[in-house]
């Protein structure tokens, strides 16, 4: 046992180092969502101009032109997965299943359980009367479609394209903003819900942001109301067919083309690049900077000895990948990958970087010791001290070369630690021991 210590021992001392390193990440960047068509805050900005809706989305969705269609329903999803659910209306209503058996209810709640269907058979088709219906508490337009799932409820919302708009146009953009910017969002609505809908399923859209937000008649609000009819019918059309017209929060000052922010997808004349100025009225603007180190970054991209971030950009600036650097082994991340892994507002982001590596060994009293390092996209760096754990101080300015490296010498004394700092922020403190 002890040989096999002592060649263990032996073995340990022979194994390189490792230097101790203080890295911080400053993660910061412009715009709220995919950036893809209409800027709702580059929207509200064009109408206080004075921009009428027609020209708002011209700017946004070109060469598409808006022409008039027909009113129609449509399917949303409310709920599905529900082992029972709740029906109701203050007034009387009925239930219609799939052979056309039809049944008057009166006004009060209705309990539906999967298990208990029979007689009717799946779907029901529950139809309101003088009053809205209600599923679970909330109120909406229209009649609801329940289908059996096997042991479970799926619960769908079936009324016409306008009155969907109703409960989702104030859910996407604030009812008191102004006119123009609610009618170009009633278009963008009515044409993304009619590009997007799913024939041959049991609905046509999500209520969430999957499809739409859709608030049912909670959300509905007078000005918005207006903003729907006055466009009623109205929607973008491109070679025949009904524009695919997303659209986002805030822009940080340019959209992107659809190929650019998912390169997974062909590009769409009307989905491109464009200026976009007065997106500057939003709070998400810009962002940040948020700190994270390379740990906690590693820990949610699944490269936990995580070293450096390259961001690569494409034509609007944007980040199209990043490059994940770590100890032994390098590998690429789409931007939207790494958004969503760190919860960022966009890809329009930028990572910039303090470096500080300790030294591999304890230093020997009274010698001076060299720190290396690197920094990306900041300045005015400096190196700061703490002895002994006591307040941080300025040593000096730091100076790097044309790649953002460094080299530094200084003389510590009993545990005296080192970090690098900017206006901004500092990184992560390196301690150096003597022996």
């Amino acid at each position: 046992m002890r040989r096999l210590l002592v060649l263990l021992a032996f073995v340990l001392l022979r194994l390189p180092a490792h230097a101790q390193a203080g890295t911080i990440f400053l993660v910061d960047g412009r715009g709220w969502g995919h950036g893809i068509g209409m800027s709702q805050y580059g929207a509200r900005g064009y109408a206080q101009i004075g921009w009428g809706y027609q020209r708002i989305l011209a700017h946004y969705y070109r060469q598409t032109r808006l022409q008039l269609v027909p009113a129609r329903p449509v399917r949303v999803l409310l709920a599905e997965g529900k082992e029972s659910v709740r029906v109701a209306s203050s007034k009387p209503f009925k239930v219609v299943d799939a052979r056309g058996k039809v049944r008057k209810l009166k006004g009060g709640r209705q309990n539906v359980f999967a298990k208990k269907l029979a007689p009717l058979r799946s779907p029901l088709l529950f139809v309101p009367g003088a009053a809205p219906l209600r599923l679970d508490g909330q109120a909406y337009r229209g009649a609801l479609l329940v289908h059996r799932r096997g042991p479970t409820l799926t619960i769908v919302n079936k009324l016409p394209l306008d009155r969907y708009l109703r409960g989702v146009v104030p859910w996407e953009m604030p009812d008191d903003w102004p006119r123009e910017a609610l009618r170009a969002q009633a278009v963008v609505a009515r044409s993304y819900a009619l590009a997007t809908l799913k024939p041959g399923t049991l609905f046509d859209l999500y209520a969430d942001t999957r499809s739409q937000v859709y608030g049912g008649i909670e959300a509905e609000s007078p000005t918005t109301n207006r903003a729907i009819g006055s466009t009623a019918g109205k929607v973008l059309f491109w070679n025949g067919r009904v524009a695919t017209t997303f659209y986002h929060s805030t822009s940080g000052g340019r959209t992107v083309s659809i190929e650019e922010a998912w390169p997974r997808a062909a590009p769409v004349p009307y989905l491109v690049s464009v200026t976009d100025p007065y997106d500057t009225l939003s709070k998400h603007h810009r962002w940040g900077p948020l700190l994270m180190t390379p740990a906690e970054v590693g820990e949610r991209v699944g490269l936990p000895r995580l070293r450096d971030l390259v961001v690569l950009r494409g034509p609007s600036g944007r980040a199209v990948s990043v490059q994940l650097k770590g100890v032994r082994s390098t590998r690429s991340m789409l931007s939207q990958d790494f958004r969503r892994a760190l919860d960022l507002r966009s890809t329009w982001f930028t990572v910039r970087v303090l470096n500080l590596d300790g030294p591999l060994e304890r230093a020997l009293a009274d010698r001076p010791v060299k720190l290396r390092g690197f920094v990306r996209g900041l300045t005015k760096v400096r190196l700061e001290q703490q002895v002994n754990g006591g307040r941080w101080t300025t040593i000096r300015p730091v100076k790097t070369r044309p790649n953002g490296r460094f080299t530094v010498t200084v003389s510590p004394g009993r545990t005296t630690s080192y970090r690098l700092a900017t206006a901004r922020a500092a990184g992560g403190a390196v301690t150096v021991r003597l022996r």
